[in-house]
């Protein structure tokens, strides 16, 4: 017999896997785009994450949506205005219980005044009948004098709900149901005053007895003198302050003054937020009742001495909040203070999530805070957001630099194979099979088609098709097999030159506006990987040019950002230090490749750049002279131009005349099919048929 458990979901049981090629993936594009990887990162924990799988790891982005949202549930669900009408109900009904009953008692008393006993039964009563009539009459006649005193009273008392409650303090009940809901009423403004300064003290001194009344004044007594030993700039006795009174302070209790202190500002926030939250009328109101106007007017002295004092010593203006409802549930005032828990709650949560998107450190969130307020899946999506970094660090793709992070050198190969395999992805999706067109040669990797051999062939024999040859040029096949010399079948194979490459990436800021930026170091990037793969022998540099021009190397390039604070395109520069690089190599293919999106604007004088737009005559002939000596010095130059204008134009048709180089216009979509392609098919070329 199978048997079988279940259990609660807690959102832990389908979480999506994290793997770090994913993670790496989903902040390439950040990094390439902005050349830091501290902000890619952060840019990753915001978005979160979508694995191979298709599963969704929810970012702090989305996280902090769902704050707003519930937030937002919560406005337009209650009515704060509610709090002054829940205690102006519970003082009319207090009212109506108390009036009914007098009215009731005074109708009993009028009754007896008037008695239905018949003339001559009444005379033949005693006299001692007579006189307990007569007290009687007198009671009942004092009793109608108290209701009658009572219901004046009562009709006395001001309209507004605080005067009111201030007036039954002073007022005899007759009716206990009405005496009963009345304490009721002052309890639970006490515990809301209480609550508003000392956490859940209302529930160590529940009974407000003389003796914890009186016990409840001198912890507030001592904490005032504690408050003006710190202005005075004393150090206060807190131990003896906790020996005396820390049973008041729940299980876990404040560690030091400055603990106790923020315990309170969070308390009396919650009260200032609620009050803050009411139009003035009403806030005026519901701070009279909270204030002087209940409870012991000694301890309404020491609780405002405390409220000052805390204000003077630490100042709570960030602490207040205003909140705009405009729902239609009623709350009391003990239901809104703990609403006003909660929404600062969710306060202090969205202030999280929002300095980690500045740049704070992710283990500043407290997940217990998370699913509190957003659900024990919320709580999983972030233990996911806060591995991030430790599954990049276990794989070796980030390693720790000072304060932050840098690439390894293994994650910049992951991510040149990956830009690799996207252009690679983008060929075989666009233009299947027309790209490369492999022929036989000499050297290099061995094709599929085969050829008789001939003196100097590498000996890739083709066994099959070598005896195959034998028994057709016999007119008896049968065995043995003779071969002969023009028997032997061998298979092509390519021959692959060694080349030497500059790729000059312009990192002007204009590639950045339209786009460009992030295109070109994915290729320098892709043809970077490409090289180090399957051409070991060829060399590549790369080359950054702006108003000046520098090399850059491999292990740069994620980081490599464009030039924003200076202005130029010095293509001149750019291409004396390609020619300095190539210089090195002596035999072998030597080309520049160069990615830009606009003319020359800048040119060396005396070693410093010349910037002028449009471009200066003297730009466009120092860098068409450099032109020259590249192809003087057989340099082939290969431009991808990711713009078309008239100027620019005609600038790279003078470097084509010159150079006898090949133009390419193309998109940032489609630079890496060109580049790539264009550089492995030249690499390749028939030498023998």
């Amino acid at each position: 017999m199978q048997r079988y458990r279940y259990s609660k979901w807690s959102g832990s049981q389908d979480s999506p896997s994290l793997d770090a090629d994913d993670l790496l993936r989903g902040l390439t594009d950040d990094l390439l785009s902005f050349g830091d990887l501290e902000h890619a990162l952060r840019g990753l924990l915001q978005r979160g994450l979508q694995n191979q799988q298709g599963q969704r790891i929810t970012g702090l982005r989305d996280l902090l949506r769902r704050l707003r949202q519930h937030r937002r549930q919560l406005l337009e669900r209650y009515d704060l205005t509610s709090v002054i009408e829940d205690i102006r109900q519970r003082v009319d009904e207090v009212l109506r219980t108390e009036k009914d009953t007098l009215r009731r008692r005074l109708d009993e008393a009028q009754s007896r005044f008037e008695p239905e006993a018949a003339p001559d039964e009444a005379a033949g009563e005693g006299s001692g009948d007579v006189a307990e009539e007569e007290q009687e009459q007198q009671f009942a006649e004092m009793l109608k004098g108290i209701i009658e005193r009572k219901q004046d009273y009562l009709k006395r008392l001001p309209t507004d709900v605080g005067g009111q409650v201030k007036g039954l303090q002073d007022y005899e009940f007759i009716d206990p149901e009405a005496q009963h809901k009345f304490q009721q009423l002052l309890e639970m403004l006490r515990k809301a005053m209480l609550d508003s300064f000392f956490k859940e003290l209302h529930r160590r001194i529940s009974d407000m007895s003389p003796e914890q009344m009186a016990r409840l004044k001198e912890m507030v007594k001592d904490l005032n003198q504690m408050l003006s030993e710190k202005m005075a700039g004393e150090e206060p006795n807190f131990p003896e302050f906790m020996r005396k009174h820390g049973d008041l302070f729940g299980p876990e209790p404040p560690r030091n003054l400055e603990e106790l202190i923020a315990q309170m500002q969070q308390q009396i926030s919650q009260m200032t937020a609620v009050l803050d939250s009411l139009p003035p009328d009403l806030r005026s109101q519901l701070h009279d009742l909270l204030s002087e106007k209940i409870a012991d007017p000694e301890l309404t002295d020491e609780l405002n001495e405390l409220a000052a004092g805390l204000e003077l010593l630490y100042p709570m203006n960030l602490l207040h909040s205003r909140y705009s409802f405009r729902g239609e549930e009623g709350l009391d005032i003990t239901e809104a203070m703990r609403l006003m828990d909660h929404m600062q709650d969710l306060d202090g949560l969205e202030n999280q999530l929002g300095r980690v998107e500045q740049g704070a450190d992710i283990d500043d969130i407290d997940p217990e805070r998370i699913e509190r307020l957003l659900g024990a899946e919320a709580k999983e999506s972030f233990e996911q957001l806060r591995r991030f970094l430790e599954v990049l660090e276990r794989e070796g793709y980030i390693r720790r630099q000072g304060r932050g992070w840098e690439l390894t050198p293994r994650a910049i190969r992951k991510i040149g194979e990956k830009a690799l395999e996207e252009v690679y992805a983008r060929i075989r999706a666009g233009r299947a099979g027309g790209h490369l067109t492999r022929d036989a040669g000499l050297i290099g990797d061995r094709a599929d088609e085969t050829k008789r051999y001939e003196f100097g062939d590498p000996m890739h024999f083709h066994l099959q098709q070598t005896i195959m040859n034998s028994l057709q040029r016999q007119p008896s096949p049968g065995t043995p097999v003779r071969l002969e010399e023009g028997d032997f079948e061998v298979y092509r194979s390519e021959l692959l030159s060694q080349t030497a490459t500059v790729v000059l990436v312009d990192l002007s800021w204009s590639m950045a506006l339209r786009g460009s930026f992030q295109a070109a170091k994915k290729v320098a990037l892709a043809l970077n990987s490409l090289i180090a793969s399957k051409f070991a022998r060829d060399a590549l540099y790369i080359v950054g040019f702006s108003a000046y021009a520098r090399q850059v190397e491999a292990q740069e390039l994620p980081y490599l950002n464009w030039d924003e604070s200076v202005l130029g395109t010095n293509m001149h520069h750019a291409l004396i230090i390609a020619q300095r690089l190539l210089a090195k190599h002596k035999v072998g293919t030597r080309q520049i490749i160069m990615i830009s999106d606009g003319e020359p604007t800048a040119h060396l004088e005396h070693g410093r750049s010349h910037f002028a737009y449009p471009p200066s005559a003297a730009t466009i002939r120092e860098t068409l002279r450099e032109v020259k000596r590249c192809t003087d010095a057989g340099i082939v130059i290969n431009v991808f131009m990711l713009d078309r204008n008239f100027q620019l134009n005609d600038f790279v048709d003078k470097m084509a005349k010159i150079n006898k180089g090949r133009i390419f216009y193309t998109t940032p979509e489609g630079l890496g099919e060109y580049v790539l392609v264009d550089y492995v098919s030249r690499k390749r070329k028939r030498v023998r048929s």
